[in-house]
């Protein structure tokens, strides 16, 4: 028969060092408190003795988990990565730690994995984007769980967010398409149901076209999910319209990724043949060929902002505020005038 392992306790390591067990709590809780001398002959004994903290007793006198929960679309692609690592270097400094769940777009996994941080203790989450049911939020708030939304801000929002107005990004870059004279736009989306990042950036190309008198219920619209293979696929499909759009406007980088290498198995020339043009400026917008004109997302700063903005909220027990990032167009070599 197996026997179970001991669990090493805290009067264990206490014993062991031989002080107090005040000392020891002192030691993982309070080091500037405890001589250099004590805290190493401490320190080495929990590591010897294999002794972790009781995070249940720690987190009921705290009345709190030290634990973030960040709820985000998708894993498969680059897309949030370098904003949830910022996110996570900032917590991770605070004493947090973070607990990383994926929806895959799917707005009611979503839904059962905010109720499931919740019950594991989460004191506060990261969601991305603003569209999500009224229960989900009412939810929250009985709970007394603070969130902040990040990659989106508008002027009507009534919960913390740190991100930035994906229609003005978008209106942006088409405004700058238009003045080099693109006249035959054709747009590779993501899928706008659910998702208000991508409802917003057509929008902005929609509100651009109508700013500059061109209809845009003619431009040809793709929504599809942020794949490289489906943004290849969608590219092609565009392709055959006569006549040919003169530039492709993706909805972010990774379907114009897919565009890019799908225009080279076409025997087309970008951007001599078409432009094309993202939205992100992933680390994949610098090393396709040719280089990816995109707006530029700046997500580490969004991540770090959204962390000190949540941490605030749990600590302070403030409502959390609004914060508006900028944006920019970044110029490379996929998008040239006609």
């Amino acid at each position: 028969m197996t026997t179970a392992p001991t669990i090493p306790t805290l009067d264990d390591v206490a014993r062991v060092a031989g002080v107090s067990t005040a000392t020891v709590s002192r030691c993982l809780n309070e080091q500037q408190k405890v001589s250099a001398k004590t805290r190493e002959r401490v320190m080495k004994t929990v590591e010897e003795l294999g002794y972790t903290p009781n995070f249940n007793a720690r987190a009921m006198a705290a009345k709190r988990t030290q634990t973030i929960g960040a709820i985000i679309p998708t894993m498969e692609n680059a897309i949030f990565a370098r904003g949830l690592q910022a996110f996570q270097e900032t917590l991770h400094a605070a004493g947090y730690n973070l607990l990383v769940s994926s929806s895959a777009y799917q707005p009611e996994m979503e839904a059962e994995q905010i109720r499931a941080l919740v019950a594991r203790g989460a004191d506060g989450l990261l969601l991305i984007g603003s569209e999500r049911a009224q229960a989900s939020y009412d939810f929250l708030a009985r709970r007394g769980v603070p969130a902040v939304l990040a990659w989106t801000s508008t002027p009507d929002a009534v919960n913390a967010s740190v991100g930035f107005d994906n229609c003005a990004a978008m209106r942006m870059l088409t405004d700058r398409v238009l003045a080099m004279g693109h006249s035959r736009i054709a747009v590779i989306s993501g899928i706008i149901k659910g998702n208000d990042r991508a409802e917003g950036r057509l929008r902005g190309i929609q509100q651009s076209l109508m700013a500059h008198d061109r209809n845009p219920d003619t431009m040809p619209v793709i929504e599809t999910a942020y794949e490289i293979e489906n943004g290849a696929i969608a590219f092609e499909a565009l392709m055959q319209a006569e006549p040919r759009p003169t530039v492709v406007m993706c909805g972010n980088d990774v379907l114009a990724a897919g565009a890019i290498n799908r225009a080279r198995q076409l025997g087309l020339h970008v951007p001599d043949d078409v432009s094309i043009t993202g939205f992100d400026d992933i680390e994949l917008a610098s090393i396709v060929l040719p280089a990816l004109t995109t707006v530029h997302v700046p997500h580490r700063e969004m991540g770090r902002i959204a962390a000190e903005e949540l941490i605030n909220m749990i600590e302070k027990r403030n409502p959390g505020a609004r914060r508006k990032l900028e944006v920019s167009i970044v110029m490379r070599d996929s998008l040239e005038g006609v």
